[in-house]
């Protein structure tokens, strides 16, 4: 019977003594980096695949529907297109430099988040088009005679645009700011997700739509870059916010407007601590 108090008064003192590191290992555990592709991923992509061979024998017959007189008359049609184009490429771009030097001057991490992650969703986004295209090799609408079904392995690496069609590289833009973006603000304010990503995606849709009113894609071309360039903006968040610490992040998001002692401000960066022996000897300074 002694022996078995012994036993139980070891096992308490056991787990009166492991208590703290199971309390700090749980903590450490909540909260912990979703993986960075899932089933959601497949779906899309399974999705835009689907949508893509739906639309694909429609090509050719859309595009000659699209270049209508009537409708290319259409002074609004035509001002529209070139307005959402410009906005998709190159207006993300500015746009997102500029929240993000906004957001590091003023000090404010989640305008400069929005602004950096979107950008980089359009580069990423933009690199996988183009490798795509240049691969690709497909006809753009308006080389004649028109042939939806046109391809050539690696043509479109060469010097002329006319066989860059697909995908749509101003689709992939519009896209991957717009899930790039609405993902974002959805995590800062969740109230806000059914207003901003309507109107983010929709403004991508009208981006699509110009570019085959302006006869430079397919519709199937607009459906892929639309893909892309969604994948891109999602995963382009999601990594960054499942590896907080990346150098990347570390580095562009450190900076900030500080005040100097004549009254003016200067911009700094805190690109990683200074070292402790530097910090303890004033004389090394």
């Amino acid at each position: 019977m002694t022996i078995r108090r012994a036993r139980l008064a070891v096992a308490v003192l056991l787990t009166a003594s492991a208590a703290p590191d199971v309390a700090r290992a749980q903590v450490d555990t909540i909260g912990a980096p979703r993986a960075l592709f899932t089933y959601r991923d497949l779906v899309l992509a399974g999705s835009v695949a689907v949508v893509t061979m739906i639309a694909r024998p429609f090509d050719d017959r859309m595009a000659a529907r699209l270049q209508d007189s009537s409708t290319q008359a259409n002074r609004k049609l035509q001002g529209t297109a070139t307005f959402v184009r410009t906005v998709a490429t190159p207006g993300s771009y500015y746009i997102g430099g500029t929240m993000y030097l906004a957001g590091r001057l003023t000090k404010n991490e989640r305008l400069a988040d929005l602004g950096w992650h979107g950008t980089e969703s359009l580069i990423v986004g933009e690199l996988v088009a183009v490798v795509i295209k240049g691969t690709m090799g497909r006809q753009r609408p308006y080389v004649e005679p028109r042939n939806s079904s046109s391809y050539q392995l690696f043509r479109g690496f060469g010097g002329s645009d006319k066989y860059k069609s697909f995908p749509s590289g101003h689709s992939t833009s519009a896209f991957a700011a717009a899930a790039a973006v609405s993902s974002e603000t959805s995590r800062f304010w969740p109230e806000t997700r059914w207003i901003i990503g309507p109107i983010l995606y929709t403004g991508a849709a009208l981006t699509g739509v110009s570019r085959m009113y302006n006869n430079r894609h397919w519709a199937s071309d607009v459906l892929v870059g639309a893909g892309i360039g969604t994948f891109a903006g999602l995963k382009v968040v999601r990594y960054h916010h499942t590896h907080p610490g990346n150098r990347l992040d570390k580095w562009l998001l450190a900076g900030s407007l500080v005040p100097t002692d004549d009254g003016g401000h200067t911009v700094r960066w805190s690109v990683m601590p200074a070292p402790a022996w530097l910090t303890s000897n004033p004389a090394r300074r």
